[in-house]
């Protein structure tokens, strides 16, 4: 901002916070030219010079405040100027007589520690700590060699290797019949555990082949259940009779149960369930009953009939195709012996006879009749039983005795055939319920064992 020129005199005074100027004339062409390019804006003349004055004024006073901080800056240069001279100057007075001390003490030719070291450890002074302490050493070490040398060379309880010596060869005595005794017992426990790792061995192979028996068993039963299967199924077809191997599908709440038949099943609703277990191991009695009466609550069978390879198999005090508890049977069947298939059909006959005569009532099948054909159907078989033992222990007549077998095995299917008419077609009516009885034994043809037999 320029000078103002007064045309009058002015009066510049202040009142508290404020500045008053009277008189006050602004000649400078700056701030001419910029009130008036903001009055002709429409800006407040007034307001604009209040600014520019306040303005001004904060410039001044940066000003000042930066001449007053570059006086204190050149005078903490100067006294930082003196302060750096001054203590160069002692700096280097000081390291003179550092330096003459250091030469002096430790001075490469005469200082004092190098002419000390020369004085105690040089090679060429008598005096050195090295040349005493050798001396010292070899003297010690003689001396200690002589006094070994005398002590140990002693015989008396004086020399301490002497009661040494007797400690040790105790000691190894010792040891000897200890290391004795313990090879000898560590002998006997190697032989007590090489004769249990044996019986381990044995017991391993023992259970080995047990485990084989057991699969070779298991595989041997799944394939009797297999032919069992088989063979009733061919049965069932000639009876319009649905059959099913169910040993492997869970039915209820088991498995019990190898093969069910659907009475009729072919040709509508089946009249009734069958359920056949297939053993071929010997069950007790209980075993066989309870084994029988789980297939027919899992498979909600009305007859159960348990299948085993042999008579011999048959559960104890039960006999083949004898009915128990009016909805169970035992029969003896084996593939590889053509003639027991036909006990296999009586026994297939049966179970259905027995579950159509329960239903019965309503459908007019002549109980009685079916109870004298079953009667003779039983007798017929046990007589071709009794001549297979026959053939099985004779030697004579076997070419007529097995004529005869043939002869009453057919006699057999035949009156299984007459059941299944009886079956089919309706009675009289009688009572339903007429239990299974065997009828009177066949005459045996004349000349045949049974003839003789009964003779």
């Amino acid at each position: 901002m320029e000078a103002a020129t007064l045309l009058h005199p002015t009066s510049v005074r202040v009142l508290g916070d404020r500045l008053v100027a009277d008189g006050l004339v602004v000649d400078d062409l700056a701030s001419v030219d910029l009130v008036r390019e903001r009055t002709a804006l429409g800006e407040d003349p007034a307001v604009l010079l209040l600014d520019a004055i306040a303005i001004g004024a904060r410039v001044l006073g940066r000003e000042h405040a930066a001449a007053d901080a570059e006086y204190v800056r050149v005078e903490f240069e100067k006294a930082a100027r003196d302060v750096e001279n001054a203590f160069a100057e002692r700096a280097r007075n000081v390291g003179e007589q550092l330096g003459s001390k250091f030469d002096e003490v430790f001075g490469a030719d005469s200082g004092v520690l190098h002419r000390a070291l020369e004085r105690h450890f040089s090679d060429d002074s008598s005096g050195a700590v090295q040349h005493r302490v050798r001396a010292m050493v070899a003297e010690l070490l003689v001396a200690q060699r002589e006094d070994l040398v005398r002590q140990f060379s002693s015989a008396d309880a004086g020399n301490p290797l002497a009661e040494f010596k007797r400690a040790s060869v105790e000691a190894i005595d010792r040891a000897g019949r200890q290391q004795d005794t313990n090879l000898r017992g560590l002998h006997e426990k190697m032989a007590a555990l090489e004769r249990e790792l044996q019986g381990l061995r044995d017991e391993r192979e023992k259970r080995r082949e047990l485990e084989l028996e057991r699969e070779r068993g298991t595989a041997k039963g799944r394939a009797f259940e297999e032919e069992v299967a088989s063979a009733l199924d061919e049965i069932a077809t000639g009876q319009g009779d649905d059959c099913e191997a169910v040993g492997d599908i869970r039915e209820g709440t088991g498995k019990t149960g190898d093969v069910v038949v659907g009475i009729d099943a072919c040709h509508g609703p089946a009249r009734g369930r069958i359920v056949f277990e297939a053993k071929d191991s010997r069950l007790s009695r209980p075993q066989a009953l309870a084994q029988l009466d789980r297939a027919l609550a899992q498979r909600s069978a009305d007859f159960a009939v348990l299948v085993v390879r042999r008579d011999e198999q048959a559960p104890a005090r039960m006999r083949p195709l004898r009915e128990y508890n009016g909805d169970k049977l035992v029969v003896a069947f084996d593939p590889e012996d053509a003639t027991t298939r036909v006990a296999l059909e009586v026994a297939y006959a049966l179970a259905r006879a027995r579950v159509l005569m329960t239903r019965a009532a309503g459908e007019g099948i002549d109980a009685g009749a079916i109870g004298d054909a079953v009667g003779r159907t039983l007798a017929a078989l046990e007589d071709a039983r009794r001549i297979k033992q026959q053939l099985t222990g004779a030697t004579t007549s076997i070419d007529q005795a097995k004529t005869i077998l043939g002869a009453l095995v057919d006699h057999v299917r035949a009156q299984l055939g007459e059941i299944d008419a009886l079956l089919r077609t309706p009675g009289d009516g009688r009572d339903s319920q007429l239990a299974l009885r065997p009828a009177d034994p066949p005459v045996a043809p004349a000349g045949s064992p049974e003839a003789q037999s009964s003779g």
